[in-house]
């Protein structure tokens, strides 16, 4: 099987789960990422090899470019999936297209020129059109504020996506034979996508024309212990306070650290700060602080007082599932959503904007500490499946052994 995304380290998280699950299945699996060297090392962790497409997701990431040029990042995103997912899919059954939607669709397309079997997965359920919420707003392309309706709106995102990837990929699919598609947004989606996300922390709200398979979240099993020197600063005093804020670069991340340090000692609590893809560090000689890298974040998590982070979908469900109260500080795309969703469990906070100080971060992290807040989090961290992945990886051998199109879970 081809496991295909492009993105961050919260796309390729999920793929290395479900790939883990596949190969204990006795599955040959591929999976096609960024040839970013963290994620060659996770799943190398897992056996299974990286097959890079296009170039790293973290330069592309902190290159930070204007809106109006992603019509061409677009295609150059789509055009490597052809090449690389190609070559990658030779022999195989299925193909598993994720990540950003440029991404998925020349995975798909690549599937039916091929001749394969395909899955549309996402990891949020934002990208699926619905009646009871918005849809997110592409950069440079606002949603009218004037216009209420979701389904109006709805609309009006199937225009950007066809305005923004329609000419790549349609020029990438008649380059190869295929003929052009009349709507992106429904060709990735489909007639039966898979949502990889936990029930409880991410309840599917949709329509019944969508026939959405909600399969759980894919949960890596990490047994990498943490390292000796963290596990000491651990032990050393009461549980600390995570900082950290994954592949997001957080421009001004030198008065982030600042803030963030300051806040979680005016609570009087120590503080573990991850560099990420930020680079966060200390501010000062004090021992009241840690830096870490790449470490298993269930098992740090397990360990901390609260989580303060960016609200990726893969955070989000790893501090939850962990039991760990948050302060979510979110910066873009579906990152609002999940801190609403910490919120309206009463797990944690929802930062109000991307910018925290002293004094918001402060009064948030009050709440987070709270003992009711705390106790709301263990409980919810047990109602938390961790099936998702082998749930997928059964779908996905169930649809090879019957030879016909992928099940509901």
């Amino acid at each position: 099987m081809v496991l295909s995304t492009y993105g961050s380290r919260g796309d390729v998280e999920p793929l290395a789960g479900l790939a883990e699950r596949l190969r204990g299945l006795g599955a040959e699996v591929r999976v096609c990422a960024p040839p970013d060297e963290d994620f060659a090392q996770r799943l190398a962790g897992v056996g299974v090899p990286l097959v890079p497409v296009g170039r790293s997701a973290r330069a592309w990431t902190k290159a930070a470019p204007p809106a109006s040029s992603l019509p061409q990042r677009a295609a150059e995103v789509i055009a490597s999936q052809f090449d690389a997912i190609t070559a990658a899919a030779e022999g195989c059954d299925v193909v598993v297209a994720t990540g950003m939607m440029p991404a998925a669709a020349g995975a798909l397309s690549v599937a039916e020129r091929l001749g394969i079997r395909s899955v549309s997965v996402t990891f949020q359920q934002l990208t699926l059109p619905s009646p009871h919420r918005p849809p997110l707003a592409y950069p440079g392309r606002p949603l009218p504020p004037e216009v209420t309706d979701n389904r109006v709106l709805w609309d009006l995102d199937a225009q950007s996506v066809n305005a923004l990837f329609g000419e790549a990929l349609n020029t990438n699919r008649v380059a190869n034979g295929l003929p052009p598609v009349d709507d992106v947004r429904d060709y990735v989606i489909g007639d039966q996508p898979w949502l990889a996300t936990d029930p409880v922390l991410d309840p599917w709200q949709g329509t019944p024309e969508l026939n959405v398979v909600q399969t759980g979240a894919w949960i890596l099993s990490d047994v990498q212990p943490l390292p000796a020197e963290l596990v000491a600063f651990l032990d050393a005093g009461t549980p600390p306070v995570y900082v950290g804020f994954g592949s997001m670069p957080m421009h001004a991340s030198t008065d982030i650290a600042q803030v963030a340090i300051e806040a979680v000692r005016a609570q009087g609590r120590r503080v573990v700060v991850a560099r990420g893809w930020a680079e966060l560090g200390l501010i000062d000689g004090r021992d009241d602080c840690f830096v870490v890298g790449e470490v298993n974040q269930h098992a740090l998590f397990s360990r901390v007082a609260a989580v303060v982070h960016h609200g990726g979908a893969g955070t989000t469900t790893t501090a939850t599932r962990a039991g760990a109260s948050q302060v979510v500080v979110p910066q873009l795309a579906d990152q609002p959503y999940w801190a609403g969703r910490v919120a309206d469990l009463g797990i944690g906070v929802a930062h109000d904007g991307p910018t925290p100080t002293f004094e918001s971060l402060s009064a948030a992290l009050g709440t987070a500490l709270a003992a009711e807040t705390r106790a709301r989090a263990t409980a919810v961290a047990g109602m938390v499946r961790t099936d998702g992945a082998t749930v997928a990886a059964q779908l996905l051998l169930d649809t090879i052994s019957r030879g016909g199109p992928t099940a509901s879970a």
